[in-house]
């Protein structure tokens, strides 16, 4: 059954986690391994891991990496970074991931998307589309490569080109409200929703666990992602990490 989720995403930049504000200005968080286990404790519905560092740098992933978080994790785990041919997301599933997320590589060999979800069930697929509204009319538009290269290709366009195969999942993540805390953007998710019937998962914007209330309230089944809102504590950011409560989580989800 489908249901909401409310999911930590982990940046891995030089093998630790950071946080970053419209996909620059980093700060240093910790270690990943701790990070995983505190929130095994705290048993969170789904975690993404996004190595930044793999795809800029032109390098196949971590799997020495990804294999010590599937190791450790105790709950699903979806790993992106790096990810481009169909031998790799075997690799990774192999190792325990349960979902591999692509960006980069759906844009550049759009054709390789199916063949992946051919290989390991579309289920496991996971789109991630890094967006900025840019343009004289505000048009959204998909970046690649840490927001660094824009593609001139519009959210709109892509994701009907995506409905016409099988994946598993959208990840659409805002690079103007990343590490903002100022809420998500209500007007793209909006926009997506209305094109696809693929599950969706929102990143970027979350400030506190009513902007996640706000995001289920109005789309009911959904994918609540955020960063800053779950390794930062306090206005003054102090790292501490942290996830909803049982209790805190009934409320959000609307569960009993």
């Amino acid at each position: 059954m489908i249901r909401s989720r409310i999911i930590p995403c982990l940046l891995v930049h030089n093998k630790g986690l950071i946080k970053t504000v419209e996909f620059k200005e980093s700060k240093y968080v910790g270690d990943p391994i701790n990070a995983v286990k505190i929130f095994n404790e705290k048993e969170v519905d789904e975690l993404i891991v996004l190595d930044i560092d793999a795809t800029k740098e032109k390098r196949s992933p971590d799997f020495d990496m990804i294999r010590n978080l599937a190791v450790e994790c105790r709950m699903p785990f979806c790993y992106g970074g790096g990810v481009k041919t169909v031998e790799e997301v075997k690799k990774i599933i192999g190792l325990g991931a349960e979902k591999v997320a692509i960006s980069s590589s759906a844009i550049y060999n759009f054709d390789i998307i199916e063949k992946m979800s051919n290989a390991v069930g579309a289920q496991s697929i996971v789109v991630v589309l890094d967006v900025m509204k840019k343009g004289l009319f505000g048009n959204y538009e998909l970046y690649v490569e840490n927001g660094i290269v824009k593609t001139g290709i519009k959210v709109k366009d892509f994701v009907s080109k995506l409905n016409k195969i099988t994946i598993g999942e959208i990840v659409i993540n805002s690079i103007e409200r990343d590490g903002t805390m100022q809420g998500y953007d209500f007007n793209l998710i909006d926009m997506v929703r209305e094109l696809t019937d693929f599950p969706i998962t929102v990143l970027g914007g979350a400030g506190s666990l009513e902007d996640i209330e706000q995001l289920i309230d109005r789309y009911k089944i959904i994918g609540a992602a955020a960063g800053s809102l779950f390794v930062f504590k306090g206005k003054y950011r102090a790292v501490l990490i942290n996830y909803p409560t049982k209790e805190e989580k009934k409320i959000l989800l609307h569960t009993n």
